[in-house]
């Protein structure tokens, strides 16, 4: 536990101070009654993450206060992008080249308000009544903090950024401390709103126009001859090879990466969430030719890592099966809405899914630099061309 953040902060007037913690078991007590939002802000995801995080990625996590009161609780990751040997390889244009020299010499190493293996909100949580204002100053002082412990590690931060918010959220970010941060627009958070009318898959089916209901029947019958299966912990680690290339192939065909994950990821996710976490197995015979993964978050199903033969994925339309197999079990389950993220954007709203518009801040150490940052950042973020579909009737 580093201490030293409730020092810096402790005599500013009506301020509330923080506490950055090394692991899990510095947490207070009373960490989890403030992770009610989501569970990616509680001691057992943070577990997760001390067991099998990327190699390049190193977490802290932020407990803020008022006076000796926990109100507030944070994530941070720091990643060395020097550690991967690419960051995708599926685009070879001569814009993806500089944005790698960029990465490569001038943003290789970020400091993360927030989680990069996620989208959405799940940067922090306060308690009710608190001033979110003051809550970001906190989490403002903890990352400068961050930064002076990294540099005694001889370590530079290059880039800090705060993400995922909506337009409401953002606001909190309106604070003069924050004023030298670029404020920006990613991709949109891919949101699926079960209809509270929806029981069963053909509700979903029958609310479909007749192009995607057709779209639905093609798909089904491309699947035909494709085996589904809810793997145990025992049968995640026994085909972790596999699961692991599966994962791999999708990973490194992404147009960018700033992490890949370690090969006990699924595992230790298994073992640690058991019911809460869903790994499904897409077999023809005996062969795993793909999987996706869920998360139960309260009354949210959140969409997480997937992998796939591509060959086999083409010509059997297996992504799309995915999606909907996701669907249906949300709607049996009576879920409220599924985080689809980013990535396909379009498939994933041929099925559905509505954009959320999502922001963040960022900013450079190098102050010339962060003055250029309005144009540096079409750099660091490649801009994705695609075509909003509807649906339903």
């Amino acid at each position: 536990m580093i201490n030293f953040g409730k020092i810096l902060n402790y005599n500013l007037d009506s301020a509330y101070t923080f506490c950055i913690y090394e692991n899990t078991s510095q947490l207070p007590n009373n960490w989890d009654d403030l992770a009610i939002s989501t569970i990616f802000l509680s001691k057992r995801y943070f577990e997760v993450l001390e067991k099998s995080s990327p190699d390049n990625m190193i977490c802290y996590f932020i407990g803020i206060f008022e006076n000796e009161n926990l109100i507030g609780i944070s994530l941070s990751q720091f990643l060395n992008l020097n550690k991967l040997e690419s960051f995708g390889g599926r685009d070879k244009r001569v814009k993806t080249k500089i944005r790698n020299f960029i990465f490569k010499n001038f943003a290789s190493q970020v400091l993360v308000l927030g989680n990069n293996m996620l989208t959405g909100q799940n940067s922090y949580a306060l308690k009710k009544g608190v001033d979110p204002m003051k809550a970001i100053k906190a989490l403002h002082n903890a990352a400068s903090s961050l930064k002076i412990i990294f540099a005694n590690k001889g370590i530079k931060v290059h880039i800090t950024t705060y993400k995922d918010f909506d337009k409401q959220e953002i606001k909190n970010f309106d604070i003069p401390e924050m004023r030298r941060e670029y404020q920006f627009s990613t991709q949109p958070n891919m949101i699926f709103s079960i209809n509270e009318n929806w029981t069963t898959e053909q509700n979903y089916i029958d609310s479909l126009s007749k192009k995607y209901r057709d779209q639905y029947k093609r798909a089904r019958k491309k699947a035909i001859n494709i085996e589904k299966k809810k793997l145990s912990l025992d049968e995640i680690i026994r085909s972790e090879t596999e699961i692991y290339n599966l994962y791999l192939h999708v990973a490194k065909n992404a147009p960018f990466n700033t992490f890949f994950l370690p090969q006990n990821h699924f595992r230790v996710f298994k073992e640690i969430f058991k019911d809460k976490f869903l790994f499904y197995g897409y077999f023809i015979g005996n062969k795993l030719i793909g999987f996706n993964t869920l998360i139960k978050n309260g009354k949210i199903m959140d969409t997480y890592f997937l992998g796939y033969d591509e060959s086999i994925q083409r010509e059997n339309m297996l992504y799309l099966n995915m999606l909907y197999d996701m669907i249906a079990y949300s709607i049996n389950k009576n879920f409220e809405e599924i985080i689809f993220a980013r990535t396909a954007l379009e498939i994933k709203s041929s099925v559905g899914a509505k954009p959320v518009k999502m922001y963040g801040l960022i900013s450079h150490s190098n102050s010339l630099l962060n003055s250029f940052m309005p144009k540096i950042f079409k750099y660091l973020e490649p801009e994705t061309i695609w075509q909003q579909r509807n649906p339903f009737k």
